[in-house]
């Protein structure tokens, strides 16, 4: 598929619905408000295409980045071309998707620490959704030692982070509580430490779970 013929289908699957709900969310005006019921058959139609990922996101629109970050190759990125894209987003759902397409990469490791480092609000944030997504799926990537270093990271800084970055971090003591059981005490008291973590949702339904009782429920299950 060309860049005309995939940006022409996502154009037509686009919704003006859609376009509200997503600049709810933060999306800026180039969106055509196209479904995840219709990206993800689309995206498995394409399959893996790189270079078409790389004329999608080069157009700036959201919906044509979504699709871009699900057929994209993560072994294909270098270091810089990771850091790139990850300087174009300024939008949560851009980067909680581009995270667990870095974690399958071989420069998740180093992008971890990079990115969790950074006083950037999507960058950081993005670098905690890659702590999460390894805890997740390649649990062999993150230690006991690396992740008790990282709740005392976020003890240290989460209420001096910035907005978007502050619910990734809390995300990531619950992970570490729910995947990583030999810890779960640990995240546990970390999250009591840390106690609420205020985070401006803007106009939208979404909120920021207490940690612990975010632990406990998924345990529990």
């Amino acid at each position: 598929m060309t860049l005309r013929e995939a940006m022409s289908v996502l154009e037509s699957m686009g919704t003006a619905q859609n376009r509200k709900v997503y600049q709810r969310h933060g999306s800026d005006e180039n969106v055509f408000g196209v479904s995840f019921g219709n990206l993800r058959p689309l995206a498995k139609k394409i399959g893996t295409d790189h270079q078409l990922a790389e004329e999608l996101w080069s157009t700036g629109n959201s919906d044509a980045r979504t699709l871009a970050i699900q057929i994209a190759d993560p072994n294909e990125f270098t270091a810089a071309s990771a850091d790139a894209w990850l300087a174009d987003i300024s939008y949560y759902l851009l980067s909680d998707l581009f995270a667990p397409l870095i974690a399958r990469s071989r420069l998740a490791k180093g992008k971890l620490s990079k990115w969790t480092r950074s006083r950037k609000e999507f960058v950081r944030r993005c670098g905690y959704v890659l702590l999460s997504s390894l805890l997740k799926d390649h649990p062999e990537m993150v230690d006991d030692a690396l992740c008790c270093k990282y709740l005392d990271t976020i003890e240290q800084q989460i209420h001096n982070s910035a907005n978007y970055a502050r619910h990734a971090m809390n995300m990531s003591v619950a992970a570490i509580g729910i995947y990583r059981p030999s810890l779960r005490n640990e995240a546990l008291a970390a999250a009591k430490r840390i106690g609420k973590v205020e985070v401006d949702h803007g106009e939208t339904g979404c909120r920021t779970p207490d940690a612990a009782s975010y632990i406990r429920k998924a345990v529990s299950r």
